[in-house]
């Protein structure tokens, strides 16, 4: 018995040192496999610097002057957001159904690890908040492979419990909602809260907040635009956890699972939205600012992922209202466009011959993106223009939304040719800052900018440029006479090689009149007559220094605006003229900070003097005759005219100092208003990509009817809207004026309607003004 009882003791002896070498042994493989992936012996491990400043991908947002976001430049649509501006009930439902026990452990809670274990992973991972961070931060979801999920799982641990020491309870969680995909271009807390409910998060509601706990389980799946009742299943999920962890009541809970989920989805791309021409020049500005200007350590910024915040000159609500200017009157103004060409064989063609017609049409087939594509996939000239006679599914653009139609892509082609476009820019004339930026009718199917890009003939806008050189040159004044009468540039004299005969759009001459009226008639010949006294050289010199950069020939006919010019270029000139005669090139930001909100640029103004101000002010006095008698008087009328059923807005019935020139060039290609106030210019352009698609005649296709109302029906709005402050003040009069800018007219009487008239009134009517 004794003999059994020694074996016995020496087996459980052996036994128990067997168990105890193993149970030391696979420590020690534990920990030397820990310490082997610390060292980064299963693939590289993050840094003390990457966990100090992990990779962020955050995108770049560009911010208005009045602090909203105009939209992002991303690969990940993800803008950071600061703990304390997350709302405590969607933080408290992050902890509630993803880690109970999150403030209590130091990355790892050991007794869901080790139930995990037991159950073989069949109820999850068991990942803390941290690990999942550490997932998103620095591996993904890695490999499929039981050995090597393994080994990730471990990396996951070291990671975490890294973080925890290098961050606070609170940071990682801000860190996780920052990094978290939600979909349908939302990446992060706030970008989701703007996605999909149009609002910060801050102002998430408790059932919003779930929503978004409850889509973090599996995104793609709890996707609420293809799944919205499983969402609203999940949702009220993660209430039922927090009635658990005591942050609702069951009451509450039972209400707000009720209820349904109702998104307000927008989507944040770069072809919808506010100032979209506006953000695609930015773009393609930042993407040479990164060429110029480098990190401190010499590498170049992301745009994309950099994080940075814009900060533009641009004002939302002067934004939107110029787009609300453009959308009303072009929408308006495009009906009498298609009831014109009705009839036209050619449309929206005139006066061109066949070979014309189809020299444009195929330049057109040959930028669209149908020939790039099948191009790129080997085809030949023939197929691909074979194809565009194959009718087609496709959407198309319409005032009324989106079609969707059958269509051959050559008939399309056609179909876009018709539509008028626009350029609308705004400007502070003190400081340079554009204020709004309008390149087209709809980036999403028109992307050329008409504001920085497309320079189109300004016609009579640009005889502002001729009479300033006059006054600067001769000495003269607005008041000044002078004869509009047929007038002959002979050949040889200022480099014409023809004879020079221009004329009035009316075919009149009105004899004797003052430099103001003539401005404000949009006269040609004493345009031409003061470009004969000054030559085209000065005035050529005096519109470089004005800012406008193209290639202007030096030829008298340029008086009457056969030159083609941008709208910013424009809008700065005139800028000059409200300005006391100082040059500010056009500014459109006003700072650039990186992500930790660090200032890295800040644009320096480029200004310059161009005329003294006396010179400045007898240019904007012309200018207000324009709204005062001229083509611009509609501005301050309710009378109505020819043309009237397309003044958008119309009667704007403004009262205050305006000063303002129409243009239109040649076969009313091109309408143009710009119109300015002391602390706001606008120029505003008008007409179709082709000139020769255009109004048949000068009733709509003028300045006053194409682009004038635009400038009428934004400045309403603008007046309108209170905190915008745009000022209704006269223009700044310079002290000790030496021009003579107050022209004598005849005076008015004002007469009561309702009185008697005397016998002498009655016998001398034209005298009393009756």
């Amino acid at each position: 018995m004794a003999k059994r009882n020694k074996t016995s003791d020496k087996d459980i002896n052996y036994y128990k040192n067997k168990f105890w070498k193993l149970f030391f042994y696979g420590l020690g493989v534990m920990a030397l496999f820990f310490a082997l992936a610390s060292w980064g012996f299963f693939g590289s491990m993050p840094s003390f610097e990457d966990l100090e400043n992990p990779e962020s991908n955050l995108a770049t947002e560009i911010i208005s002057s009045d602090g909203i976001t105009l939209g992002k430049f991303y690969n990940e649509n993800r803008t950071p957001i600061k703990f304390e501006d997350l709302p405590p009930t969607l933080v408290k439902a992050l902890v509630a159904t993803e880690d109970e026990r999150f403030y209590e452990h130091s990355g790892i809670d050991a007794r869901r690890t080790f139930g995990a274990a037991l159950k073989l992973g069949a109820n999850g991972g068991a990942s803390t908040l941290t690990q999942q961070l550490a997932k998103l931060l620095f591996h993904g979801e890695g490999s499929t492979f039981k050995l090597f999920r393994v080994i990730q799982k471990v990396k996951e641990w070291i990671i975490a419990v890294k973080l925890e020491r290098q961050y606070t309870k609170n940071e990682i969680i801000a860190m996780y909602l920052n990094k978290a995909d939600f979909v349908n271009t939302a990446v992060g807390i706030r970008s989701a809260s703007k996605v999909y409910f149009g609002k910060e998060p801050r102002d998430l509601t408790v059932d919003e907040a779930a929503m978004f706990v409850g889509m973090l389980k599996n995104p793609s799946y709890f996707n609420p635009l293809r799944r919205i009742e499983k969402v609203r299943s999940r949702r009220n999920t993660v209430l039922g956890q927090m009635v658990r962890n005591g942050i609702l009541d069951k009451a509450t809970k039972d209400k707000l699972a009720s209820q349904p989920i109702v998104l307000h989805f927008h989507p944040e791309s770069h072809k919808e939205g506010t100032a979209t021409y506006f953000r695609e020049f930015l773009r393609e500005y930042m993407k040479n600012w990164a060429k110029e200007n480098k990190k401190p350590d010499g590498s170049d910024y992301d745009i994309y992922s950099d994080g940075l915040k814009i900060y533009t000159t641009i004002d939302s609500k002067i934004q939107e209202h110029a787009e609300e200017a453009v959308q009303a009157h072009m929408k308006n103004l495009q009906k009498q466009f298609f009831e014109e060409q009705k009839d036209n064989k050619n449309a929206p063609f005139l006066k061109i011959t066949p070979e014309e017609t189809k020299r444009i049409m195929d330049k057109a087939m040959k930028s669209s993106d149908r020939w790039r594509i099948l191009k790129e996939d080997d085809k030949s000239d023939e197929e691909i223009t074979a194809s565009f006679q194959v009718p087609t599914k496709m959407k198309i653009f319409s005032w009324n939304g989106e079609i969707d139609t059958i269509m051959k892509p050559i008939d399309s082609i056609r179909y876009y040719k018709h539509f008028l476009q626009t350029g609308v820019m705004s400007m502070e004339p003190k400081t340079g800052h554009i204020k709004a930026w309008v390149g087209g009718i709809d980036y999403k199917y028109f992307q050329y900018d008409h504001v920085g890009q497309g320079a189109r003939q300004v016609g009579s806008t640009f005889k502002p440029f001729v009479y300033a050189t006059a006054i600067e040159q001769l000495g003269m004044s607005p008041c000044d006479s002078i004869i509009d009468s047929p007038f002959t540039i002979p050949v040889g004299r200022h480099h014409v090689t023809e004879a020079w005969t221009p004329k009035n759009s009316d075919n009149k001459y009105r004899g004797m009149v003052t430099l103001k009226k003539a401005l404000a008639n949009s006269i040609n010949t004493v345009s031409a007559k003061l470009m004969d006294k000054v030559g085209p050289e000065a005035v050529v010199a005096l519109t470089k220094k004005l800012g406008v950069k193209s290639d202007i020939p030096v030829q008298p006919s340029i008086a009457l605006g056969a030159v083609e010019i941008t709208v910013e270029d424009m809008v700065a000139a005139y800028s000059t003229f409200a300005n006391q005669g100082v040059y500010i090139k056009p500014q459109f930001i006003s700072r650039i900070e990186d992500k930790n909100g660090v200032v890295i640029y800040e644009p320096i103004p480029e200004t310059h003097d161009v005329l003294n101000k006396d010179i400045a002010y007898a240019v904007i006095k012309l200018l207000e005759g324009v709204t005062e008698e001229g083509s611009g008087v509609r501005l301050r009328t309710q009378g109505g005219g020819s043309g009237d059923n397309r003044w958008t807005g119309y009667p704007y019935m403004f009262t205050n100092p305006i000063a303002g020139k129409t243009g239109t060039s040649q076969n009313q290609s091109d309408g143009w208003f710009i119109g300015m106030v002391p602390n706001l210019v606008t120029g505003v352009w008008v007409g179709c990509e082709d000139r020769s698609a255009r109004f048949k005649g000068i009733t709509y296709g003028q300045g006053a009817t194409a682009a004038l109302p635009i400038w009428g029906y934004m400045m309403k709005k603008c007046y309108e809207d209170k905190d915008l402050l745009i000022s209704k003040d006269p223009f700044e009069r310079p002290e000790n004026l030496s021009i003579k800018v107050d022209c004598w007219a005849p005076r008015k009487v004002v007469v009561d309607s309702t009185a008697v008239p005397t016998e002498e009134e009655e016998q001398n009517p034209d005298e009393f003004g009756l």
